[in-house]
């Protein structure tokens, strides 16, 4: 019989104390004063079985509400993809999960052959000559973005746009602080960046820019603009992206960007409640030596074989601290090895045919809120995401789509003031045209009863 779990008997207790000299458990905190001692019961469970411990638990989880059960519209940075069963199948394997950093090439060639993979195909996909192994999440990978800049620049002011995920700019400012440099927030017109304000702001103080690509609001962004107007000033250009949406779109790096990042998660990475998910970061030729984290190499060895190393390796524990690029970054390998694994069996086509379900879909459902009587409040191109006036109270209207099966989209009330009511409706590839129909159809239900309730 196979133990997950190896139990201890009360033999194995008895040798253990006789090995170490004494006669009871209580031996070991003699010297701990009894006055001291917590002498009560704890207030938790008693002990269960193995069986009716994972029933119990089996339970509780079913009452988690998860896009597996429910129709889910939230994304706002975490989505719903199509994940092929490839993926679970290889980081299952014991050699990818139990691993961690590759400290010795010499018997850890599978793992850095799949994250050389993985750099190589995010380097594609952004259009930037190199990327390293990865990092914690796309927020932390934005703001190591924004401390490579100002390191490089020497200048202590970063301009970020008010359409940039809010989370990541709360990221980016605390990282900011402990380097001592200054965050200026780039106003938001029509759902894109105010490309007037930016010219205001910026200087010749400025590090860089930073952008989001599509943004926050699903809109595409004119960032060969914002490149432009930052490279005049002599700031870099950092641009956090979707991957998936680089399926299609112009990849940053032929647009003029300096630093590209973002989030792997839409490949082959669960939602997970909101993590742990996989940073991706990329970046041009000349600030190769100061990109953050780790670098896989591919070399041959005294025998002309190909092999792969650590090439770069740029954290405290390698080198001295003052020399460190970063001391704030880890490895998501798994998690990088999952994105890897998802993109080879999608392919370029199968990457290009799921970005273009998700522009189509999102364009059907914008047509369907619209014919229902609400405001798309934002013009242009969209991808994933659109901003819809539900003219209500968010909060009340995703309770009433839950009781539907319905998982509804990001109040933006929470975030952006001059947005109360308005929701962030999220649509992937996963979602079907029937599914998309039935959250118009109860929204405008839901709606219509609130309206009744108010009259």
């Amino acid at each position: 019989m196979k133990h997950r779990f190896i139990p201890m008997t009360e033999t194995d207790r008895e040798e253990m104390l006789k090995t170490i000299g004494i006669s009871s458990v209580d031996e070991l905190f003699a010297d701990i004063p009894e006055k001291v001692r917590f002498q009560g019961e704890y207030n938790i469970k008693k002990a269960k079985s193995e069986s009716s411990l994972t029933k119990e638990l089996r339970q509780l989880a079913s009452k988690n509400a998860d896009s597996q059960s429910y129709a889910s519209f939230l994304g706002a940075g975490v989505y719903d993809h199509y994940k092929p069963i490839i993926v679970d199948h290889v980081i299952s394997r014991s050699e990818f999960y139990t691993a961690y950093t590759p400290y010795q090439p010499e018997i850890s060639q599978g793992e850095l052959q799949a994250l050389f993979e993985y750099q190589t195909m995010i380097a594609e996909l952004t259009g930037m000559d190199l990327a390293n192994s990865s990092m914690y999440d796309g927020g932390t990978a934005l703001a190591e973005a924004g401390t490579l800049a100002s390191g490089h620049t020497r200048k202590k002011k970063l301009l970020i746009s008010e359409t940039v995920h809010p989370e990541s700019r709360d990221v980016v400012i605390a990282y900011a602080k402990g380097q001592s440099i200054e965050v200026v927030t780039i106003p938001q017109k029509d759902g894109v960046t105010d490309m007037e304000k930016l010219e205001e702001l910026m200087d010749d103080q400025t590090a860089a820019v930073l952008v989001q690509y599509p943004n926050f609001f699903g809109q595409i962004e004119d960032i060969q603009k914002v490149g432009e107007i930052a490279h005049a000033a002599g700031g870099l250009f950092v641009v956090s992206s979707n991957p998936l949406a680089l399926g299609l779109l112009t990849p940053p790096g032929k647009l003029g960007a300096d630093i590209t990042v973002g989030d792997a998660q839409p490949f082959g990475i669960p939602e997970a409640f909101g993590g742990p998910h996989c940073g991706y970061f990329a970046v041009t030729k000349k600030l190769m030596r100061k990109l953050p984290g780790r670098l896989i190499g591919e070399t041959t060895d005294e025998d002309g074989k190909r092999g792969y190393v650590l090439t770069l390796q740029a954290r405290e524990q390698h080198i001295r601290r003052d020399k460190a690029t970063s001391n704030i970054c880890s490895n998501q390998a798994l998690n990088a090895l999952a994105a890897s694994v998802a993109m080879t069996a999608l392919g370029k086509i199968g990457t290009q045919e799921m970005a273009y379900q998700n522009i189509v879909k999102t364009r059907y459902a914008k047509e369907a809120f619209q014919k229902a009587g609400f405001d798309v409040v934002f013009e242009g191109a969209h991808f994933n995401e659109i901003v819809v006036n539900l003219k209500g109270s968010i909060k009340g209207i995703n309770a009433y789509l839950f009781a539907q099966g319905i998982i509804g989209g990001y109040d933006l009330g929470l975030t952006y003031s001059d947005l109360q009511n308005h929701a962030l409706i999220a649509i992937t590839e996963q979602r079907t045209k029937e599914e998309i129909d039935a959250l118009v159809q109860h929204t405008a239900a839901c709606v219509q009863e609130l309206e009744a309730l108010n009259a």
